[in-house]
């Protein structure tokens, strides 16, 4: 039972890391709202349902969720794309969602070779 708990800490942060997570992005967010960085005009046109994906992804991503993070990143770029009238050019709107799915399995790949990593070092130590 011990050891389930001990590999389970390891994987979520301190509620205080998460919370100063959570700060520094909406920090960055607001100020990249503010200072229209992205030609968007008033602020409220920043916080809207594609960028709160962005927001919500970049959390997941900060708490160690790869796969999740990178979907709602992804979706909310592609759809906040949209939104600006922006024309992708075509041979970004053929390779984006492959290129989310090789970065998924990129994660996956990476996230099991430090699981054999944290057990090695594990029994080390133990």
């Amino acid at each position: 039972m011990k050891k389930r708990e001990h590999l389970h800490r390891h994987r979520e942060h301190h509620p205080k890391v998460s919370i100063g997570l959570f700060l520094i992005v909406l920090g960055l967010a607001l100020l990249v709202a503010t200072n229209d960085l992205l030609d968007l005009g008033s602020v409220s046109s920043y916080f809207t349902w594609q960028t709160a994906m962005i927001f919500v992804g970049a959390l997941l991503l900060l708490n160690l969720q790869f796969t999740g993070g990178v979907l709602l990143i992804a979706g909310g770029i592609w759809f906040f794309l949209e939104m600006m009238d922006y024309q992708l050019p075509d041979i970004i709107g053929t390779i984006y969602w492959p290129s989310v799915i090789i970065l998924i399995g990129i994660g996956f790949i990476i996230s099991s070779f430090l699981k054999k990593f944290r057990k090695s070092n594990q029994s080390v130590n133990q």
